[in-house]
């Protein structure tokens, strides 16, 4: 994906607590995501959130269920590919795809001699 090229952006909003093949569901959708070659997937862990239900997610002292955020970044193509595999892998929870422009930051490392050595 090249600088400033439209892009887009899928966000998957499911529960700490949901399982798929025996593991954490965030961490099989980003082994997927990596199987599939998509650019890049993060996840995230909320505080406190909802959804449709009205249940509250957060964290109990005797049960796990925080909100948990998928965001993953690539083509159009890429996730029109990802997008049916992974609402398969998932029994509740949200997708939302939008445009998003890719910007991106890298900064060249200092030259060896820059670095005192």
């Amino acid at each position: 994906m090249l600088p400033g090229q439209p892009a887009k952006l899928l966000r998957i909003h499911i529960g700490e607590s949901d399982r798929y093949g025996g593991k954490p569901l965030y961490e099989a959708i980003v082994s997927k995501c990596r199987e599939m070659k998509i650019a890049g997937a993060t996840v995230f862990r909320g505080l406190e959130g909802y959804g449709e239900t009205a249940e509250m997610h957060k964290h109990h002292l005797t049960r796990h269920d925080q909100p948990i955020l998928i965001s993953i970044v690539d083509t159009e193509d890429n996730l029109a590919r990802l997008a049916p595999v992974v609402k398969e892998m998932m029994d509740t929870g949200l997708m939302a795809i939008s445009d998003v422009r890719l910007v991106r930051v890298q900064k060249k490392a200092p030259a060896a001699d820059e670095k005192g050595g």
